[in-house]
C-alpha cells in the first residue's frame, strides 16, 4: 500500500519538544520534495518546513525558524520535523506530503495543494 504514515505527536508543555516521523511505505522518498504542514481548528492549512529532495535545502515558515528542523533519512524512508521550545500556538495537526516539487519554498507555501502524496496527520497539542 502506497502511503505516508505520521507519528510522533501528543500533549506537550510548553517549552517542550517533540519529533515528528514521516515513514513512506510502497514508495522510496529519495525523489520526493517533503513537506510539513499544520492545520489550527477554524484555520487553513500552513507550511511549516519543506525539504528538497536533491541538495537538502529547507524552508521554515518565520513562526517556527530558530525552533523547528527538518531533516530526512532516505536508508529509513523517513522524513523527521524536529521541534523545540513548543508554544501553545503551535497546537494543530501535522501533515507531511510529498512531490515531485523541486522548489521548497513553493511547496511550503501553499497547504491545500494536491500533492503527490498527503499523510493522515498526527495531532499535536502544546498545553499547561
Amino acid at each position: 500500500q502506497v502511503q505516508l504514515v505520521e507519528s510522533g505527536g501528543g500533549l506537550v508543555q510548553p517549552g517542550g519538544s517533540l519529533r515528528l516521523s514521516c515513514a513512506a511505505s510502497g514508495f522510496t522518498l529519495d525523489y520526493y520534495a517533503i513537506g510539513w504542514f499544520r492545520q489550527a481548528p477554524g484555520k487553513e492549512r500552513e507550511g511549516v518546513s519543506c525539504i528538497s529532495s536533491d541538495d537538502g535545502s529547507t524552508y521554515y515558515a518565520d513562526s517556527v525558524k530558530g525552533r523547528f528542523t527538518i531533516s530526512r533519512d532516505n536508508a529509513k524512508n523517513t522524513v523527521y520535523l524536529q521541534m523545540n521550545s513548543l508554544k501553545p500556538e503551535d497546537t494543530a495537526v501535522y501533515y507531511c506530503a510529498a512531490d515531485h516539487i523541486t522548489a521548497v519554498q513553493s511547496m511550503c507555501a501553499h497547504g491545500s495543494y494536491n500533492y503527490d502524496y498527503w499523510g493522515q496527520g498526527t495531532q499535536v497539542t502544546v498545553s499547561s
